[in-house]
């Protein structure tokens, strides 16, 4: 094997290693070593998603993208289901968000790609605490999601409105882990909560990354998305990682696909078109994103170890 193989080589098994720290600088899941794929016999593409100009009724449904594992339509369907009430988030339209997210990523290739394995890892904690739940007799009566996303309840009021699973949403979620002492400020537990909180992270590095993605500049080159994801990254998840796992993301992010890839991904033909696609995804994914955030941030949890 030649110099130029080895030292191949030897990077390759260097962020396969680091890989698993990604979110949280010290990942604790494993990721499966066969990677999927991104679909591309998509050979005869129709451009659904092209006429990108909203109507007089409001912006006009995106299409589903034939031949394409990730759907940028059912993205944007969940994200508009999620929001709840004032405040809240219901938890099972944001973990369907998760999953077309994780299709997005892993249409990106391997090397980005490999984060959508931690992020799978993620999304199972919650639904398996979820389903845990739905067998606990004690857990089956979650609060009143009226009463937890209201202004104020007064002390001994009765209420009558139905009561709801403990993971219906992010703050019945926060509600019932805290009162059943599932939350440790000082140590890793697999809690609804810290997961949340990894998951959160990545979220606002994705919508950070499709903002820039979707901006055209009035004069000069478009930045290529390698360079948009990088400069993303820094200001996000790269201030929860060590060093080691900033180095691993940085040769990651070399691999990423060109602008051309992206438009096709979503059915478009433009930049312009993409912005318009993108926007719209980036505005649902911010909703979702402040909602949580104010949700953590009331509950001390923004910084679980």
């Amino acid at each position: 094997m030649g110099v130029k193989r080895k030292a191949a080589a030897a990077i390759l098994v260097l962020l396969l290693f680091l890989g698993f720290q990604w979110l949280q600088g010290g990942l604790d899941y494993q990721w499966d070593s066969c990677f999927k794929g991104y679909n591309q016999v998509n050979t005869l593409h129709q451009l659904h998603n092209s006429s990108g100009a909203d109507g007089a009724e409001g912006p006009q449904p995106l299409e589903e993208c034939p031949g394409q594992t990730f759907q940028v339509s059912l993205l944007l369907s969940h994200l508009l289901a999620a929001p709840a009430y004032t405040s809240d988030v219901l938890l099972q339209p944001y973990l369907s968000s998760w999953d077309e997210l994780v299709r997005f990523m892993e249409a990106l290739g391997p090397m980005v790609g490999q984060i959508s394995k931690e992020i799978e890892s993620k999304t199972s904690i919650i639904r398996q605490l979820a389903l845990l739940a739905e067998g606990d007799p004690e857990a089956e009566l979650g609060p009143d999601i009226h009463s937890i996303n209201s202004v104020s309840v007064k002390p001994g009021a009765k209420n009558n409105q139905e009561h709801t699973g403990g993971y219906h949403s992010v703050r019945s979620m926060i509600w019932v882990e805290l009162n059943r002492g599932q939350v440790d400020f000082h140590h890793q537990t697999d809690s609804g909560c810290r997961t949340l909180l990894r998951l959160h992270r990545a979220l606002l590095w994705l919508k950070l990354f499709l903002e820039k993605l979707a901006e055209t500049p009035g004069a000069g080159r478009l930045r290529s998305p390698s360079e948009l994801c990088r400069e993303a990254y820094k200001s996000t998840l790269a201030n929860h990682h060590t060093w080691f796992v900033r180095r691993a993301a940085e040769l990651a992010f070399i691999a990423m696909p060109e602008r051309g890839f992206f438009f096709k991904l979503v059915c478009v033909q433009s930049q312009e078109e993409l912005g318009t696609v993108l926007n719209r995804v980036v505005q649902a994914i911010g909703e979702v994103y402040d909602r949580t955030q104010r949700a953590l941030e009331e509950n001390g949890m923004l910084d679980l170890p």
